[in-house]
């Protein structure tokens, strides 16, 4: 039942893909796309799983790219892909190459040019890896702090000073830059009891210095920054596209001011995160650039506040490139558009037509008329012409498309492809760790493709529910489930589901 509405979804709908399988759907017209889903008046981020398939070594690009395209042939979604979303390494870079050359370029936006995108997180992640590798002497003194530190005592001692702080102490995973982050932070505010401690305990002979202290400020202080953006990715309710350009433009202008530092070690670490950024952002992904286009606050005028800081002289040659950019995808659009609306004329002209003599007045009428449309200002000129909208926190911009489609039909359509376009592999990546709880030491035998209909039917129940269309029947498949789940698992095992960015219904 609900693989044939997902399959009558597809067939009306632009998808997006993310690390290796199909996570996003995207609503293009206003047919019904089933009673389990919102419809499209809606405008609300919805997302399902619908493959999670079992790829047997070895995961070269070759196999990647086969397991990926057959699924998206299997799921007719072949011609609606806006991008995939990847990690950043070679085979995932040499994948995409092979899947370009299995689908037909001109389906998909800019005949591909967009179809990559690759996983901010991660970068992210390289990014400040770089950059802690150059401190990891000097962080090295307070981890064995915060090792060593016995919880009894610590507790007494902080007790003793009159400590408020309730955080509690925990050391970094080599593998999570933003552990080594809070392990900083919440260390630095029980200074004075390691200090007074050293006092205390013989056996704690690893205190740090004032030094040791005031460097670790310094460097909290700077990796704030990148701890705040990496939260907004991985938020619970996936952000729209449009609100990462001026994060990545923050970074950028942060780690080019830390060049500047007057401590050589903060220094050294800004200049190894640079390159590392300039590796894979020394141009921002022109999605990126469009979605902010797109947001009615920013529009051109927050791309040429930034590229002037980022570019200098160049910045209005990088400007023009966004720019240009959306006029070829107003143009796309629009044919696109023509396209039908000329396959439904000729239809009906067929069906109606008499030979009356005038074939040549209409060639000469549709002549005309491409004559005068040339001459035309777009939507995007009304649309950059009007006054940006004031800033302010609670803004939702689905909504001021959704208002304003009838104003702005062509941009609506295109809002609706890029704003929902996930720019991180975050959520995607959530689901393995769900699967995990499936497939546990107590049900170790499952078969792959039994795993698979557990994760999908939870995927799709759950986005069901949030849409507010269950129906009576779904609602008792959804409660059954529910019981299967083990007390401990409940309050995680559907989580990382409303995590995954969707299309737009």
């Amino acid at each position: 039942m609900l693989t044939q509405e997902l399959l009558e979804l597809f067939n009306s709908n632009r998808v997006i893909a993310g690390d290796n399988h199909v996570i996003d759907i995207k609503k293009q017209d206003n047919s019904t796309i089933g009673k389990h889903f919102s419809c499209q008046r809606a405008w609300n981020l919805q997302s399902c799983i619908l493959r999670f398939i079992y790829v047997p070594a070895p995961h070269s690009s070759d196999i990647l790219c086969a397991s990926l395209v057959k699924c998206l042939m299997e799921w007719n979604i072949d011609t609606k892909l806006s991008t995939i979303t990847l990690d950043n390494c070679s085979t995932n870079d040499a994948m995409i190459d092979k899947i370009k050359e299995k689908l037909s370029l001109n389906t998909l936006l800019r005949d591909g040019s967009l179809l990559h995108m690759r996983c901010v997180a991660h970068i992210l992640n390289l990014i400040v890896k770089d950059g802690l590798e150059v401190l990891k002497d000097g962080i090295e003194r307070i981890r064995d702090s915060v090792a060593a530190k016995r919880k009894e005592k610590f507790e007494k001692i902080a007790r003793q000073l009159r400590n408020s702080h309730t955080k509690n102490l925990c050391l970094d995973c080599p593998t999570r830059w933003n552990s080594t982050y809070k392990m900083l932070d919440t260390a630095i505010l029980y200074e004075d009891v390691f200090s007074r401690l050293r006092q205390c305990d013989t056996q704690y002979t690893c205190v740090p210095t004032s030094l040791h202290w005031k460097f670790a400020k310094d460097v909290c202080q700077r990796l704030k920054l990148f701890n705040g953006i990496t939260e907004l990715i991985s938020g619970t309710k996936y952000p729209t596209a449009n609100m990462f350009f001026p994060e990545i433009c923050k970074i950028k202008l942060a780690i080019s001011n830390w060049i500047g530092s007057s401590n050589k070690s903060i220094a050294e670490m800004a200049k190894n995160m640079l390159q590392k950024f300039d590796k894979y952002w020394s141009v921002t992904h022109d999605i990126m650039g469009v979605a902010t286009v797109l947001d009615p606050r920013y529009k051109m005028e927050l791309l040429e506040y930034y590229y002037e800081k980022l570019y200098g002289q160049d910045s209005l040659e990088q400007v023009r490139r966004i720019q240009k950019l959306c006029y070829d995808l107003i143009a796309d659009y629009q044919l696109k558009f023509n396209q039908d609306i000329c396959a439904d004329s000729a239809m009906l002209e067929a069906s109606c037509a008499a030979d009356d003599g005038l074939d040549d007045y209409d060639a000469f009428v549709r002549k005309k008329k491409r004559a005068k449309t040339s001459l035309v200002r777009t939507e995007l000129d009304h649309y950059l012409d009007e006054e940006v909208l004031p800033r302010s926190p609670g803004f939702d911009i689905l909504l001021w498309w959704k208002l304003n489609g009838i104003k702005y039909p062509t941009l609506q359509a295109i809002a609706k492809d890029i704003l929902a376009i996930p720019i991180s592999t975050v959520a995607s990546e959530s689901a393995f760790s769900t699967s995990g709880q499936i497939l546990s030491p107590h049900r170790s035998r499952l078969h792959w493709t039994t795993l698979e209909a557990l994760m999908c039917a939870r995927s799709w129940l759950w986005s069901a529910e949030n849409s507010g269309n269950m129906s009576s029947k779904l609602s008792n498949e959804y409660a059954t489930l529910l019981d299967e789940i083990e007390p401990e698992d409940e309050g995680e095992i559907f989580l990382p589901f409303i995590y995954k960015n969707s299309g737009i219904f």
